[in-house]
């Protein structure tokens, strides 16, 4: 074991003074991808995403989440049979873009509003990209004639592999609604707020969840840097793996089949935000990652079939 963490720790240190040697000799490259994550950090991460963390948190904190669902809810309940704190978070998870569903998640099962294999089962399917960003950016970037198969694709499998797993591994969800959280040190959920403070606590903590998602956006664009040296040009199959948004431009329309299999991933950086919206609580980030890779291999066989069948064109 003393073995393993030794050979980690010089990998560790290996990688970090090549990147910092690679920055310092190769400043203008480095600067590039750099601006590359701010840039896309503050034009599309931030008016898309703040809002939405700043509604929600303001919902939870005053007690509103199971009022929200009050259209949605009676649709959703016949078929998945959760409570209404869970339907809220399929909501935001699916309509309001990544990583708002881990972030809603971990808002709730902090409070005590959702049990911890509640949060488990919405994080196996309710960290997707938004809907906005996909038909507006995504779907026009890598020229995608269909818009309807895509859409499927990117939501309407997610929702069926959760469906999926409510009626086998999670069958028994009903059962398992108490409060287990870090945060929640009695069986009761904690009091709601009023406006102005819910408000103010969901605005200072949404402020320091983006700070920490334009770094991740920021640093996985700037691992970039590290293939272009060593291939000698831009690294665009490699880069949608490292960061989804700027590999994409990277990308272009060259592979819309490879982009289409990816969105569903997210990237690394994803991986690395959803960590830091679900770091604070004892939610495995592991689980979240193994059913992100089931979900990509499900939708790579659901494109493969459109393809067999000239469905994308």
């Amino acid at each position: 074991m003393c073995k393993k963490n030794r050979f980690m720790d010089l990998l560790y240190t290996t990688v970090f003074l090549l990147l910092t040697f690679c920055i310092l000799t190769n400043s203008r490259l480095s600067l590039h991808y750099a601006f590359t994550g701010l840039d896309l950090w503050y034009r599309n991460m931030i008016p898309t995403l703040m809002p939405f963390m700043i509604l929600s948190g303001t919902l939870i904190r005053m007690g509103l989440t199971e009022g929200f669902t009050t259209l949605v809810y009676p649709f959703v309940r016949p078929l998945f049979h959760v409570r209404r704190n869970v339907c809220y978070v399929m909501i935001m998870g699916f309509m309001c873009g990544f990583p708002m569903g881990a972030k809603c998640v971990a808002d709730l099962y902090e409070r005590g509003m959702l049990s911890r294999e509640e949060g488990t089962y919405l994080l196996a399917f309710c960290n997707n990209i938004g809907p906005v960003y996909f038909v507006s950016f995504a779907l026009p970037l890598i020229g995608c004639g269909r818009i309807a198969p895509c859409l499927f694709g990117m939501y309407g499998i997610p929702l069926l592999y959760g469906l999926l797993l409510r009626y086998t591994r999670y069958r028994n969800l009903c059962q398992a609604s108490g409060t287990h959280g870090a945060a929640a040190v009695n069986l009761q959920p904690p009091g709601t707020q009023k406006l102005l403070r819910a408000l103010d606590e969901s605005i200072r903590t949404s402020l320091q969840s983006m700070l920490m998602l334009g770094g991740y956006m920021v640093l996985f664009n700037l691992l970039m840097l590290l293939p272009h040296l060593l291939i000698g040009k831009e690294p665009r199959v490699i880069a949608p793996l490292l960061e989804i948004t700027g590999g994409l431009k990277l990308l272009g329309n060259l592979m819309p089949l490879y982009s289409l299999i990816l969105l569903p991933f997210g990237g690394f950086s994803c991986i690395a935000q959803t960590y830091t919206c679900i770091g604070q609580t004892d939610l495995s980030i592991g689980d979240y990652v193994l059913h992100k890779l089931i979900l990509t291999a499900l939708t790579a066989g659901y494109y493969l079939l459109c393809l067999r069948f000239h469905l994308l064109r």
